[in-house]
């Protein structure tokens, strides 16, 4: 009763009384669904979601979050249903209970792939209401704050899911309170000994540096007021999960972390936020480098403020936040800030926009994630708290988390620009790709028509928006390869048996998918592209054996090689085939068209067996570059591996792998793979080689 009066006390401060009406409506019926109920500590259940109402109503949230956490549990844990609810409640009321409600536990192959469907189904449901997200923060909130009741199992387990999932995206969403909160609770819940003994160490130094806070807290204040600036300068105590994660990632020690003193200045206007700064800067010496302007540049999730760090007396660092008092709100509300100022002020109203784009990035990735695994995956490198910001060629202003490329941006840009990037200019040079943007940069990205994304920019992108479009793109493009290629393969299954694949009628697709159990005959093609299926054992199933005509296959139709880049064609490694040696080609499961030399050893197995091999011809367009392998016998020569290199660079070739074995004082063995675009390009590097005076040598390796 106690905990309903201070709830009723906060809604009274801030709701109509019409609205407190509705609030206390839900209360009633959250109790009598929950009568009965109790929870692990032995409270009544409603104990739990009065709190997370309470807490919500410290943000200033409307009156349906507030029903909605009072009701959040009742759909899943009670007689009560969705429609129930939409009719005693609202439409709205109960599509917020719906999104919050734990959801369906479902048996999964593991732990880790139910968290994160769970955390799938609670972003769609964000991105319905953004309201969702609230309350199962607070909800979260609560039963972190109640941890200790459960078995350490299960509080580890819960522990570890909060600072994994729940903290980074509450710092996403700007809410700096709730994310320090759970991150020491799930600290002290994951590693209690670790916690026990930073709080105690911090609790020995905390006499002394209460001293030094007092001295330099009044030193600014002095400052200040003598410059007619009202503001209001309190000393900030590091948390601890902040002091273990920085004792971890910098290898320091305790002290070390321990000796910057923080300290935020509260002022009334943004003017006097710079003003502040130049008078603190004029105090004490700033330190180069430290400084950021996060006022002029927000932070993606809406947080504004001047950073410095100083060097305070005795050479003391001391950082220093500057903001407004509207800076501090959102600061720590984030988006929860939108119903705390009714009003609807434009920094709160941009916390709200910047969420929303966030959340429908976050749809655009969850419709091209493979699974929910992979999902989860994606949004956890885009729960990053540190930003770079560049500017697009018309001066737009693109925020990129640190350790971003150029790929980062373009697909920040626009999905079609990343998928069609071919190079890029930073600050108006031409420059890699791969390389790590830094604030402040210009870049303009260079696109070409039928441009694709490179399978090598994942090993570098780092954007869950860049890494999902990329790795959907080639999913859908290794799809279409592994049907052409199934087609291919299946129409010369069928060549054999006197048919052929537009020959196919609609009761011979129906009967095959029938006994092989397959949804559609599209996933059949793609099983015989990948080599999961046989196409003869597939031709078998489509043509039974009365039907047949003996005709002899039309081996003299090869299927031609066009692309080094093919997700679904290979190259042998025995023999490293190029443009112009005569090929043949071995369906392998999992890896589809093996292409191989045409008197590579290693397909003498399978020579014999026509359904193992196929004829394939090198396409008159093909393109790309290929590795091949050369041995070299050389005079041991100072310099000869240096030369070697600069001839076959002159050449337009790369070298892929040097390997060099002494053969005896004068003579060396070099194994090279390089490569290469064709026979004739290899022909001219060889020449160049055997031109040099320390060669005895050249050849290629067959196998």
């Amino acid at each position: 009763m106690q905990a309903l009066d201070l709830l009723n006390d906060k809604l009274s401060s801030y709701l109509e009384p019409a609205e407190v009406k509705k609030v206390l409506r839900a209360h009633k019926f959250a109790e009598r669904s929950h009568e009965g109920q109790f929870r692990q500590s032995g409270d009544p259940y409603i104990v739990h979601p009065i709190a997370v109402a309470s807490i919500l109503a410290d943000m200033h949230m409307d009156h349906e979050s507030l029903m909605a956490a009072l009701l959040h549990d009742v759909i899943e844990d009670t007689n009560a249903t969705k429609t129930q609810l939409s009719w005693r409640f609202g439409k709205t009321v109960s599509e917020l209970v719906d999104g919050v409600s734990k959801l369906t536990e479902i048996e999964f192959a593991s732990k880790a792939e139910q968290q994160a469907e769970n955390f799938q189904k609670m972003a769609l449901a964000m991105a319905r209401d953004i309201r969702v997200i609230l309350v199962k923060l607070a909800d979260r909130l609560h039963n972190m704050r109640t941890l200790g009741v459960l078995k350490p199992e299960k509080r580890r387990r819960i522990a570890r899911e909060t600072l994994e999932i729940y903290a980074p995206l509450a710092q996403r969403l700007g809410m700096n309170d709730i994310r320090i909160e759970f991150e020491d609770l799930g600290f002290a819940a994951l590693y209690p000994l670790r916690y026990k003994n930073i709080a105690l160490a911090l609790n020995k130094t905390r006499g002394h540096r209460n001293e030094l806070v007092a001295d330099i807290k009044e030193a600014i204040e002095q400052q200040l007021s003598l410059a007619g600036i009202k503001a209001s300068v309190s000393g900030r105590e590091k948390h601890l999960w902040s002091i273990y994660q920085k004792m971890k990632t910098k290898q320091r020690s305790f002290k070390n972390i321990t000796d910057v003193f923080a300290f935020r200045v509260v002022v009334n206007n943004v003017d006097d936020c710079y003003r502040t700064l130049g008078i603190l800067h004029n105090f004490y010496k700033p330190i180069p480098g430290e400084f950021k302007d996060y006022i002029a540049i927000p932070k993606s999730n809406g947080y504004q403020s001047l950073h410095t760090v100083l060097v305070g007396l005795d050479g003391i660092p001391i950082e220093v936040q500057t903001r407004t008092t509207e800076m501090d709100d959102l600061g720590n509300y984030g988006i929860a800030s939108h119903w705390l100022y009714k009003s609807g002020i434009e920094s709160a109203q941009g916390n709200e926009r910047r969420a929303n784009r966030w959340l429908e990035g976050l749809l655009e990735i969850q419709q091209q994630a493979g699974n929910s695994l992979e999902f989860i995956e994606h949004v956890k490198t885009d729960l990053f708290p540190d930003e770079v910001y560049v500017f697009s060629p018309q001066g737009e202003i693109i925020e990129l988390p640190s350790g971003a490329t150029a790929v980062d941006f373009a697909f920040a840009v626009h999905t079609q620009i990343g998928n069609t990037c071919v190079a890029c200019e930073i600050n108006g040079t031409l420059s890699p790709l791969s390389e790590v943007l830094q604030s402040g940069q210009r870049i303009h990205v260079i696109t070409a028509p039928g441009a694709q994304p490179n399978p090598s920019w994942l090993n570098f992108v780092l954007t869950a928006k860049a890494r999902s479009a990329i790795r959907h793109f080639l999913k859908t493009q290794q799809h279409d390869e592994s049907v052409d290629l199934g087609k291919r393969l299946l129409d010369r299954a069928l060549n054999s048996f006197g048919s052929s694949y537009h020959d196919i009628k609609k009761s011979q697709i129906k009967h095959l998918l029938k006994e092989t159990d397959a949804d559609t005959f599209e996933s059949v093609l793609q099983q015989i592209g990948l080599g999961n299926s046989v196409a003869y054992a597939v031709a078998n199933v489509l043509i039974p054996e009365n039907k047949r005509k003996a005709v002899s296959p039309k081996l003299d139709s090869p299927i031609l090689v066009d692309n080094a880049d093919g997700l679904i064609t290979s190259f042998a490694r025995c023999c490293h085939p190029i443009p112009g040696d005569l090929i043949l080609g071995h369906i392998s499961p999992g890896r589809g068209l093996v292409v191989h030399r045409d008197s590579c050893k290693n397909l003498n197995d399978v020579r014999s067996n026509a359904e193992k091999w196929m004829p394939l011809s090198w396409s008159p367009s093909v393109k790309g570059e290929f590795p091949v392998e050369l041995k070299l016998e050389v005079y041991s020569d100072r310099g000869i591996v240096a030369t070697l290199a600069a001839r076959i660079t002159e050449q337009d070739a790369t070298i892929d792998q040097i390997n060099i074995k002494e053969q005896d004082t004068h003579s060396s063995m070099i194994n090279l793979i390089i490569s290469v675009k064709n026979r004739i390009h290899l022909a001219n590097i060889m020449r160049r080689i055997r031109g040099l005076k320390s060669v005895q040598a050249v050849y290629r390796i067959k196998n």
